[in-house]
């Protein structure tokens, strides 16, 4: 541990140093303020004893400097040393950013007490500072816990709907076009039935993973929605823009070939439908969201293993939509 006294008397700068080594302390002595201050940020002291009447600064204008000094969560106790024994001059030692007050002349006992002390608020700090900084590592891998889908490592539902609130938001500040397209497996009910389960959570990975490649910009976003369906925000994107990376993300599910026999293609094929509008202040985001719902259902239906796309974003039909309840078969598949 490492103090600074900073003290103009050479007597009472050699006789403090003297006690502060035989509590197994290293002084930094310092005659005067300034050239405390650039002690200060040379050696980084645990602590400070600090005169208040010397001839350059005085000491509350060098606390005060100190406590500018400080990095964003240090702390350095200060000690004022003075013969000054008024409730006034205690008062504004505190407030230029003091932490005690030692009246001179000093008490060997009572520096010793008061360092062993202040030596005990800095343990307590600094195991404040460890817990505090393992707290919010812990609060960082929960929060990216509960934004990530466990089986397939990329974003959740929860997580998605907070991007698409966020990002709509932007949209109207800026009067950006938003794009949102949905991806559903074909027959996967059908996939799980034949291989199992467990052959079906690996070639979801699988999909997630081809699909992530296949989105090169940074602010777009894929989650998987549910199930076997996967859900993308595409900010800034046209709806001809959104049916690239739509039709880009089928083939590359097709080109994976993985066997799925019984099925028009005999491999795993994917269907999508997509969205996209300028974002406004009286258009709900999940309208966007129900459109290209819509748009999916359109390709589900139409044959699958393709890509439709809706600009509407009329209410009505997507009421109609939701309130639907096509065989269930169908909506497995």
């Amino acid at each position: 541990m490492k103090t600074l006294v900073i003290e103009d008397s050479k007597s009472s700068l050699k006789l403090l140093c003297a006690h502060i080594q035989k509590l197994g302390i290293t002084p930094v002595p310092a005659e005067t303020g300034a050239s405390g201050i650039e002690l200060f940020l040379q050696e980084r002291p645990d602590l400070v004893l600090l005169d208040i009447i010397m001839p350059d600064l005085d000491g509350y204008e060098v606390a005060r400097q100190i406590r500018q000094l400080e990095l964003p969560g240090e702390w350095t106790p200060i000690i004022f040393l003075s013969s000054l024994n008024k409730d006034q001059d205690i008062e504004k030692g505190i407030a230029a950013g003091g932490d005690d007050y030692l009246l001179k002349p000093i008490s060997e006992i009572v520096l010793a007490a008061k360092i062993r002390a202040m030596q005990r608020i800095i343990q307590m700090r600094q195991s404040l500072l460890v817990l505090t900084r393992k707290l919010d590592v812990a609060n960082l891998e929960l929060k990216r816990l509960t934004s990530v889908d466990s089986l397939t490592g990329i974003a959740n539902r929860r997580h998605f709907d907070e991007m698409l609130s966020r990002e709509w938001r932007r949209a109207m500040r800026q009067g950006d076009e938003l794009s949102i397209l949905m991806c559903d497996i074909d027959f996967f009910k059908l996939y799980n039935d034949t291989y199992g389960h467990q052959s079906g959570d690996e070639c979801l990975r699988q999909i997630a993973q081809t699909l992530t490649l296949t989105m090169d910009r940074g602010g777009d976003l894929l989650a998987r929605y549910g199930g076997e369906e996967f859900v993308a925000v595409l900010p800034g994107t046209s709806l001809q823009g959104a049916s690239v990376v739509a039709e880009q993300m089928r083939q590359a599910i097709s080109q994976l070939a993985i066997a799925h026999p019984g099925t028009p293609s005999a491999h795993v094929t994917a269907s999508f439908g997509v969205a996209s509008a300028v974002a406004m202040p009286e258009t709900d985001p999940q309208l966007i969201v129900g459109a290209a719902d819509l748009a999916l259902y359109k390709a589900k239906h139409g044959g699958r293993n393709r890509v439709c796309q809706t600009s509407s974003l009329d209410p009505q039909k997507n009421r109609a939509r939701q309130t639907r309840t096509p065989p269930v078969a169908e909506r497995n598949d």
